[in-house]
C-alpha cells in the first residue's frame, strides 16, 4: 500500500482535509462572538478532533490487512449493538437470546466474512438468527410484549451486525483487473458516506431553511441534503480512478451511497426520537455514540456491496 501512488495521494488528501478543517475551526473560534455561533463552532471543533482519531484508527485497521479490518468492524458492530439494545430496553427473559446475539452470532458473522464464506454470511442473520431469537425468547417463558421485545433484538442484529459486516465484506469481492486493491473500495464507501454527512451538515448550517422531516431530524434540510449530495457526488466522481468504475459508474455508486446514507441517518434518528434521546451514546465527542457515526454506513454498505458484486464481479 505504501508504495502505491494512489495510496499516497489518498493519504495526503485526507491529511490535507483534516488540516484545513482544523485551521478553519481555530479561525472560526476566534472570529465568532455570539453565544449560538460559539456553540456551533465548539461542536464543529469537537467533530474535527474526533475525526483525527477516527481516521487514524480506520486507516491503521485497513493498513494492517484484512484480518485487522474485519476484527475492527466486529468491535464497531459490538459497540453499536450494545448502544442499540441499551436504548431499547429488554426484559430478563431476553438475556439468553442477547447472550447468543453478542457472543455467538455476532462473532460468527464476522468469522464468515473473514473466511469469505459469502453463501452463509449473507443468510446467517436474516434467516437463521431471525428464526433463532424468537424461539430462544419463547423458551424463556416470558410472554409480556413478546413481539416488541424479539423485534428489537432482530432489528439490532440486522442493522448493527448484518449491515455493518458488509463493509469489510468488500475485501472479499473478486473483481477482474482489480486484485489486491479492494481496500480502496472500502475507503471509497466509508469516506463517501462520511464526507456526505459532513457536507450536508455544513450546507444545512449555512443555507438550510426547509426541514425534510422536522419531527424526526429538524437539522436535515432540503438545502443541506441537495448541497451535500451534489458536493459529494462531484468530489468522489473526480476520484473514480481509485475504483474499478468509470466516471459515470462512480457517480452512480456515489449517488447510491449518499442516498442510502441519508435514509439511514433519518431512520436511526426516528428511533432516537421515539426513545426520547438526542444521541445513542457519548463515546465520540461531538458525534455522540458509535451508532450516531455509522448510521449512514449501515444502510449504504449492503447496497454498495451488492451493486458492486452484481455488476463488477
Amino acid at each position: 500500500m505504501t508504495h502505491d501512488l494512489q495510496t499516497q495521494y489518498l493519504l495526503g488528501g485526507v491529511l490535507a482535509l483534516l488540516l484545513i478543517a482544523s485551521v478553519t475551526g481555530l479561525i472560526l473560534k476566534r472570529v465568532c462572538k455570539g453565544e449560538s455561533a460559539r456553540k456551533v463552532v465548539a461542536n464543529l471543533n469537537a467533530r474535527i478532533n474526533a475525526w483525527w482519531v477516527m481516521c487514524a484508527v480506520i486507516g491503521g485497521a485497513i493498513a494492517a490487512g484484512k484480518t485487522a479490518s474485519v476484527t475492527f468492524f466486529a468491535l464497531i458492530s459490538f459497540l453499536a449493538l450494545r448502544e442499540f439494545i441499551t436504548l431499547t430496553p429488554t426484559r430478563y427473559g431476553d438475556h439468553r437470546a442477547l447472550f447468543w446475539a453478542f457472543f455467538v452470532i455476532l462473532p460468527l458473522q464476522f468469522v464468515l466474512v473473514g473466511i469469505d464464506w459469502y453463501g452463509l454470511f449473507s443468510i446467517l442473520i436474516p434467516v437463521y438468527a431471525f428464526l433463532f431469537v424468537p424461539i430462544r425468547c419463547a423458551l424463556a417463558g416470558d410472554k409480556e410484549r413478546f413481539l416488541e421485545r424479539t423485534s428489537k433484538i432482530q432489528w439490532g442484529m440486522m442493522v448493527c451486525v448484518y449491515f455493518v459486516s458488509y463493509t469489510p465484506g468488500l475485501l472479499d469481492l473478486h473483481i477482474p483487473g482489480y486484485e489486491k486493491q479492494n481496500w480502496k473500495l472500502l475507503f471509497f464507501l466509508i469516506f463517501v458516506a462520511q464526507i456526505s454527512d459532513v457536507l450536508q451538515y455544513v450546507w444545512g448550517k449555512c443555507l438550510g431553511h426547509r426541514p425534510i422531516a422536522p419531527q424526526i431530524s429538524p437539522n436535515k434540510t432540503v438545502e443541506g441534503f441537495v448541497g451535500g449530495a451534489l458536493s459529494s457526488l462531484l468530489l468522489w466522481t473526480a476520484l473514480w480512478k481509485i475504483t474499478p468504475f468509470t466516471p459515470l459508474q462512480a457517480a452512480g455508486m456515489s449517488a447510491a451511497i449518499v442516498l442510502m446514507g441519508f435514509c439511514g441517518g433519518l431512520v436511526m434518528s426516528a428511533i432516537k426520537r421515539d426513545r426520547g434521546v438526542k444521541d445513542y451514546g457519548e463515546l465520540i465527542p461531538g458525534h455522540g455514540g458509535i451508532m450516531d457515526r455509522i448510521d449512514s454506513l449501515c444502510f449504504a454498505a449492503p447496497v454498495f456491496f451488492h451493486l458492486t458484486r452484481y455488476f463488477f464481479t
